[in-house]
């Protein structure tokens, strides 16, 4: 006979088999198969994000500042000699990598038992956009002045069909193995998806023409369907098992990180769509190989410990004895990120990458701006450092600032009408254009308090000749 202690026992140890097959087992079953049902009829049948963007009515481009500037002689293409080396890319090897990956990919898909699913078809990436951009990828930017594919790979970015979903990861950095610090940041509040498209595409997405710096990878603004276009696409069992219900009935997910784990810090769909930005990926580093390199004014993200240019200001001198920014275009390309990071906000650039084909004199991509735009009141003169600190500039850069600054190309309002062509239009607030302005004077009375110490021909560093000097940005309207 079995004694009561013992009943107890086994009818505990049945109770706790069945608790944890519950929680761990059938719930999340259950979680995921409500995921799917949750559908809001009014939201996803009337919504698509294609109507939406090319049912936008194109603004009134009668008085367009932004069509003034972008026919300015300084915004004009220039004919530079291009030599054999100036392409990242030959089109022969791009075609060879692109079959390979395309059957690579299918393969898996097979071995998963995806056949039913969309396969990739090299031949239709050979005809799209993406190719366009890659190709068009030099040694002085990562795409043309005025080339129609650019527009169109927006609208691409924006609406084309989510075929795959997976976590991002940096396959550089991280040598193969995923990591957590790939998908959010420190803060726990900043998530990456890879999106891949069925034109065989790939994009990053993050839930959130006007400087010449064509050195930010295209970015558009999309909604994304966090069940249907997410959830419901990944085959990353990890990822699926991070979306769940909110107690409003809202759709949403977080990222797995042993120091942020919570769903304090997930995001959410109302209640399953999403807006963020989507950035177009440049080439597999298979075939375009880059480096990254840390930021000389990268900051100490604490009190104490400082880095050398946070509290010696004579730090640039330095810098400017050091390969390879003693020699080259490489400092003045840091100074234009400074630039362009003090008028966005964004304090995070510890890192930057550069192409390894153009050398020490190639230009920095512009990755990872998710900082920028945060507190459109403050104005965070640190970041100008490199500026202050060095006291150069390139003149081209230079000469567009002025321009920006001028009542017919007020910066504000070429940004403005720029983004009207958004899906997500209008994307910034009205604080944070008017700080645009407010920013680019703060710059420019940098320049001219360096001047000042040092005089033109130390600070200034001539890039475009004479060309421009006969621009007089004193008068009412700037020649054009």
């Amino acid at each position: 006979m079995w004694s009561v202690r013992s009943r107890f026992l086994i009818v505990l140890l049945f109770s706790t088999a069945f608790t944890i097959d519950l929680l761990f087992n059938i719930l999340p079953k259950l979680q995921q198969r409500s995921i799917r049902n949750l559908r809001c009829p009014c939201e996803e049948g009337s919504f698509n994000s294609s109507a939406v963007l090319r049912g936008t009515p194109a603004p009134d481009t009668s008085l367009s500042k932004l069509r003034e500037l972008l026919s300015h002689p300084l915004y004009r293409e220039q004919n530079l000699a291009r030599g054999p080396g100036d392409l990242l890319l030959e089109k022969d090897d791009v075609v060879k990598y692109c079959n390979y990956k395309a059957k690579a990919a299918n393969r898996r898909r097979a071995r998963r038992g995806g056949l039913t699913h969309t396969h990739y078809h090299s031949h239709v990436y050979l005809a799209s956009n993406w190719l366009k951009f890659h190709l068009a990828i030099d040694r002085y930017a990562l795409y043309p002045r005025s080339e129609p594919f650019i527009d169109h790979l927006l609208e691409d970015l924006a609406v084309v069909d989510v075929s795959e979903v997976d976590y991002t990861y940096d396959e550089k950095a991280l040598n193969g193995r995923c990591n957590c610090k790939e998908v959010v940041k420190p803060s726990g509040v900043h998530l990456k998806l890879l999106l891949k498209f069925q034109n065989f595409g790939k994009a990053i997405f993050k839930p959130m023409k006007i400087l010449d710096f064509r050195r930010v990878p295209p970015v558009a603004g999309r909604k994304l369907n966090l069940s249907r276009e997410i959830h419901d696409l990944t085959r990353n069992e990890d990822l699926k098992a991070t979306f769940f219900i909110s107690p409003d009935n809202n759709v949403c997910f977080f990222a797995r990180c042993l120091y942020s784990c919570k769903t304090e810090y997930a995001v959410c769909g109302k209640p399953h769509l999403l807006e963020g930005s989507v950035s177009a990926f440049l080439p597999d580093l298979y075939i375009a190989q880059r480096e990254l390199i840390e930021n000389p004014w990268s900051r100490s993200y604490t009190f104490t410990d400082k880095k050398e240019w946070e509290t010696n200001p004579n730090y640039c001198d330095k810098i400017k004895r050091t390969p390879p920014y003693n020699t080259g275009s490489r400092l003045l390309n840091v100074i234009d990120m400074a630039i362009f990071d003090f008028l966005t906000g964004n304090m995070d650039r510890h890192h930057f990458e550069v192409f390894k084909k153009f050398g020490k004199d190639g230009y920095i991509i512009h990755f990872d701006n998710a900082r920028g735009f945060g507190k459109h009141s403050h104005d965070e003169l640190s970041i100008l450092a490199p500026l202050t600190q060095c006291c150069r500039i390139k003149k081209s850069t230079l000469l567009r600032l002025k321009l920006l600054s001028q009542p017919d190309y007020r910066l504000s309002d070429v940004m403005r009408e720029s983004l009207l062509h958004d899906a997500l239009s209008p994307v910034l607030t009205e604080p944070h254009l008017l700080a645009l302005d407010r920013r680019l004077q703060a710059v420019l009375n940098a320049v001219q308090k360096c001047l000042q110490h040092h005089g033109a021909d130390d600070v200034i560093k001539d890039d475009v000749g004479d060309e421009f000097d006969y621009m007089d940005f004193n008068s009412s309207a700037v020649a054009r």
